[in-house]
């Protein structure tokens, strides 16, 4: 193999096993944590309640209808963790229920499946 050959089969190889820059949490437009999944935005609004609402956006933050969006919550409230569905509601956003209150700087991560099939985490 020739060094040439060698630097760029190196090169491939560490390209691909660099971690994908995703832009920092952050406070999203309707006061929840938001995160960067890679393909879309999450943004998790809880308000001491035990409902849940998310909030998707595109990569350029438009927000995007929740309609055909499906997902999972699970999240570690009080030391243990609470699993429940999330749903699309009919103001464009997806909305699950908790056992007991979630708080806004809760721990855990959402599931959530696109209208296509494809899936995505968001982790807080």
């Amino acid at each position: 193999m020739s060094v040439r050959t060698f630097l760029a089969v190196a090169l491939t190889l560490a390209s691909l096993a660099a971690p994908v820059l995703a832009s920092p949490p952050g406070i999203g437009p309707n006061g929840g944590i938001r995160v960067d999944t890679g393909t879309v935005h999450v943004e998790l609004v809880a308000d001491g309640t035990p409902t849940i609402t998310v909030y998707i956006s595109d990569s350029s933050y438009a927000p995007l209808d929740a309609a055909g969006w499906s997902g999972n919550a699970i999240l570690l409230v009080d030391g243990k963790p609470q699993r429940f569905p999330l749903e699309a509601t009919e103001a464009g956003t997806l909305s699950g229920t908790a056992t007991v209150p979630v708080m806004q700087d809760v721990k855990g991560a959402l599931q959530l499946t696109a209208p296509d099939g494809s899936s995505t985490q968001a982790k807080y």
